[in-house]
Formats: C-alpha cells, sequence, structure tokens
C-alpha cells in the first residue's frame, strides 16, 4: 500500500525571513565583545597611554512605533559602532569625553576620527590633491586625545551600524529620529564606562552639526548639561545651502565664497585679485551693500541697475557677464562648478574647491564626480579598514563609509508633519540656540574651511548670527576660519590651527 502523502513543510514568507535576519544580525552584534586594544602617542611632549574600546551598543525601542515588523518595547532596534579611546593613569571622573560624529547624512566617523580627532591619522596632500595607493595611518601629532577622551559614532547604517526592522530604519533614518537615536547611544555608553562625573562635550561635521546643534538640545531634556559643541563645516540651517525655486538666500551667502576660490584659481582682476582676504572683503561688502535688495526687487530691477549688478558678479566670481544675466543675477553651486573653469576643461571640487578634475571631452554639465572628496574618500577608506582590523574589528560586511541610500532616504521632516510651521528646510539653530539659553556653562566653537563650498564659511557667518539668543549668551559661540575646505583638517598647517584654537576655547 503507498504511503499516505504528506503536507510540505510551511515556508517562512520572503518578507518575514528577512526581517527575522534584520532582528538576528542587531542582536549578534550587540552581543559581540567588545575589541580592546592600547596604543600611546606623545602629544605636546607628553606621552599618553590610551585603551581603545570599540563596541556595538544598542538602541533600545521606545515601542512608538506600532507597525507589524516594529521591535518590541526595550529590545534592540539598532546596533550602533562606538569606538572609543580612554587615557590610562588618570582619574575617568576628572576627564572629559568628547562624543563625535561625521554627516551625509549616510556618513561614517571615519573623517573626524582618522583625519583630526583620533590618535591616527591619515595623511593626504595639502593641497587637495589625490594621493597615490598605499594608504596607511600615522601617529597624529595634533590629536583631540591631548584634551578628552574620545568617543566616535557611526549612526545607524553607516559603517557596521545597522538596525533590527524596515520600521526601526524608517524612525532613524530621519532628522529627529536620529537625534533621539545618538542620544540614547550616549547615555549608554555614559552608563556602561561609568562617566556620569565627566564633562561631555559633542563634536559633528557637516550635517553631524545638524544633529549636533539638535543633540544639545535633548540631552538637556534627559538631564545631560553639555560643556560645548564643536562645530565643524556648519549645515544647522538647511535653507542657507540648498538652491531651489524661491529660496534666494544662497545666492548671496554663496557669493563670498565664490569669489575667494575664484581669486584662488587665478579668475579675478583688479583689487579683488589681490589677495584671498580682498576677494572675500569685496564680495561681503558687495553683498551686504547691493545684491541682498537686488534679490529681493526681482523683476523690479531697471535695466540699467540690472546690468550695473551683473558686471559686478562678473567681476567677483570671474564668470561671463552674459551667463550672470543669462542667469537673472543668481549663480548657483552647480553653475560655478561646471563654469567658473570651463575655458580650461575642468570642474571645481565642491567640498574642497581647491580641487579640480576633468571634464568629459563633451563638456557635458552632468555632475558625476566631486574633485574634492574623490581625492579623499580612497585613501581614508583603505587606511580605516586596514587599521580597524588592529583594532579586532574584522567583520567581513561592507562597512559604509558614505551611504548613499541613506542620504536619498532621508526625512528631513521634523515634528508633526501637518503643521504648517514645520514645513520648509529642516533647521536645528533654533535647537542649539535654546539649548544655550538653557546652559549658562554651554560654549560653542564653529570652525570653517574657506575653500568649502558645501557649506561656505559666508553661510555658517550667516547661520551663527542667526541665533535666537541675547548678546550675553552668544558671547559664547566662537567662530574660526581656515584655509582649506569642508575637511579643513587635511591640510596639516589648518589641523595644526584648529587644535590650537580648540585648545585657546577650553581654556577660555
Amino acid at each position: 500500500m503507498a504511503d499516505a502523502p504528506t503536507s510540505p513543510a510551511p515556508t517562512t514568507p520572503p518578507a518575514a525571513d528577512a526581517a527575522r535576519r534584520q532582528r538576528e544580525r542587531v542582536d549578534r552584534l550587540v552581543a559581540r565583545p567588545a575589541a580592546e586594544s592600547s596604543g600611546s602617542i606623545t602629544l605636546q611632549g607628553q606621552a599618553i597611554d590610551y585603551r581603545v574600546s570599540a563596541a556595538f551598543l544598542p538602541v533600545a525601542s521606545d515601542g512608538s512605533d506600532k507597525s507589524a515588523d516594529a521591535v518590541p518595547r526595550g529590545e534592540p532596534a539598532a546596533a550602533v559602532l562606538t569606538t572609543a579611546y580612554l587615557q590610562q593613569g588618570v582619574d575617568p571622573a576628572a576627564r572629559p569625553v568628547c562624543f563625535a560624529f561625521n554627516g551625509g547624512p549616510g556618513s561614517a566617523s571615519i573623517w573626524l576620527h582618522l583625519g583630526a580627532l583620533g590618535p591616527k591619522r591619515v595623511v593626504v596632500p595639502d593641497d587637495g590633491t589625490m594621493a597615490r595607493p598605499p594608504y596607511a595611518v600615522e601617529d597624529n601629532p595634533q590629536s583631540w586625545l591631548r584634551h578628552f577622551d574620545l568617543v566616535f559614532v557611526d549612526p545607524p547604517h553607516t559603517g557596521w551600524s545597522t538596525t533590527a526592522s524596515d520600521a526601526a530604519r524608517k524612525q532613524m533614518l530621519s532628522v529627529d529620529g536620529d537625534v533621539a537615536a545618538l542620544s540614547e547611544v550616549i547615555r549608554v555608553w555614559l552608563t556602561r564606562h561609568g562617566r556620569w562625573g565627566s564633562p561631555v562635550y559633542l563634536a559633528g561635521e557637516s550635517y553631524g552639526t545638524t544633529r549636533g546643534a539638535a543633540i544639545a538640545d535633548h540631552l538637556q531634556d534627559m538631564g545631560v548639561a553639555l560643556s560645548g559643541v564643536i562645530l565643524v563645516s556648519c549645515a544647522m540651517d538647511l535653507q542657507s545651502i540648498v538652491f531651489a525655486p524661491a529660496n534666494d538666500l544662497p545666492y548671496a551667502l554663496f557669493l563670498p565664497a565664490f569669489a575667494n576660490v575664484a581669486q584662488y584659481h587665478g579668475l579675478l582682476s583688479g583689487p579683488q585679485a589681490a589677495t584671498p582676504a580682498a576677494a572675500r572683503a569685496a564680495a561681503e561688502a558687495f553683498v551686504e551693500q547691493d545684491y541682498v535688495a537686488a534679490l529681493h526687487a526681482g523683476a523690479r530691477l531697471s535695466d540699467r541697475r540690472r546690468a550695473t549688478l551683473a558686471r559686478r558678479i562678473a567681476e567677483l566670481t570671474g564668470l561671463p557677464r552674459a551667463l550672470v544675466e543669462e542667469k537673472n543675477l543668481r549663480i548657483s553651486d552647480q553653475t560655478f562648478f561646471f563654469e567658473a573653469l570651463r575655458s580650461r576643461g575642468l570642474i571645481v571640487g565642491r567640498l574642497e574647491a581647491r580641487a579640480t578634475g576633468p571634464m568629459a571631452a563633451s563638456r557635458t554639465r552632468d555632475w558625476e564626480f566631486d574633485p574634492g572628496i574623490e581625492a579623499i574618500a580612497p585613501a581614508y577608506t583603505m587606511a580605516a579598514l586596514g587599521y580597524f582590523r588592529t583594532l579586532g574589528l574584522d567583520l567581513e560586511e561592507r562597512y559604509e563609509v558614505l551611504n548613499r541610500e541613506v542620504n536619498i532616504g532621508w526625512n528631513w521632516q521634523r515634528g508633526a508633519a501637518e503643521r504648517m510651521d514645520r514645513m520648509g528646510y529642516a533647521s536645528t539653530s533654533g535647537d542649539l540656540a535654546r539649548a544655550l539659553r538653557r546652559n549658562p556653562h554651554l560654549k560653542v566653537l564653529a570652525a570653517s574651511g574657506r575653500y568649502d563650498l558645501g557649506t561656505p564659511y559666508s553661510a555658517s557667518d550667516w547661520s551663527l548670527a542667526q541665533l535666537d539668543a541675547p548678546a550675553g549668551v552668544l558671547a559664547r559661540v566662537q567662530h574660526r576660519y581656515y584655509d582649506a575646505g569642508h575637511m579643513m583638517y587635511t591640510r596639516q598647517a589648518d589641523l595644526a590651527q584648529l587644535q590650537s584654537d580648540l585648545a585657546d576655547w577650553l581654556a577660555a
């Protein structure tokens, strides 16, 4: 007699299987023992022994998400990699600790980690050109380990950090969700390392300043009073740096930076060509005295006035007057990148405008790559991955240095989406101003590279000037400038100056 037919084993739906793998990966990373190592470096004549502790910290679900794949309250919704450098032979309670992160959004923290702050550094050419491989790290004589214990944080879906569900990913890849997640990482780290008695600082770069400004206020809500916030290449007010219809603000704020870059590339003539400072001063005066009012006037400008303005903009940017007129007196970043050095067949770098790259033979205006970041990304990536293995971080999964999917999918909306006052450009300068007003001991150091056309120094000037706080509070905010781009610390003179400015700021 034939055997009775058996029912096939139940299969797991693909979506459920994927969700299970996400949860398991987070659980596996959180359970992974910290990678421990040690090192020593001499800074300003002082030998510093340090311990390195690299560990994945959990971001617990708050239970607010009610979707089908939501992580239950209290269970890990994300695993976030933190790499800490801790000075040995001192009382930890008396030692300040600085949490550092980069931006993007979608960037891991290797730029600040291995560019300026950490005891190891990737060395690249001072002039913004690309170094030849092989790439490696060496001791960083300007490390901030002299001043703080350092904790570098890779936000969710950067580096090896990840989330436990699609719902958690969606929540954390947003302005407010990111702030909540990284604030939780800071809380967990302080608890695990017994550092609640230490002065706490934040250092953020680019979008890291967007999150850092908001985290300062969010931590205050959690009972954590920061001692200081360092903002490298400010991006607190997106309206100041996003060229879009009906937003004339960036056209005025970028013009002094365009003039500075044009002078560097030999595009100017007359008095403004004499020095970078002369170019900036001329452009800043023009913006304040003429350009802002002209942008506001729009089509109400007379033909004569329009012609005068076009001539002056051309003089300050090195662009053809006909092009300025064609662009309705409004020069965007993309226009400058492609047109400033078109006669030489070159495009200008965005994050490092001293850097240039060859145009296609067809001279298209397609933004295929940024010469400024291309010059350093391979060096940082390859050197970092080699260095991480020496720390005991031997994961074989891809390390996301710059996760484009995070950037593309980011939710820039803050608060309740249905509120009209929440529409428009993301801004966290209000958070920073509120934190400054709430905490009389909080101070801020902002650092800007004059050859940065991603977050120009002149846009940062404006953003800091708009902080909603009285003069006595704003006296705790300092802004310093450097003669390189977005990652000004890639230039060794600016690396040293940044550390010196930090030391002076801390001592003040």
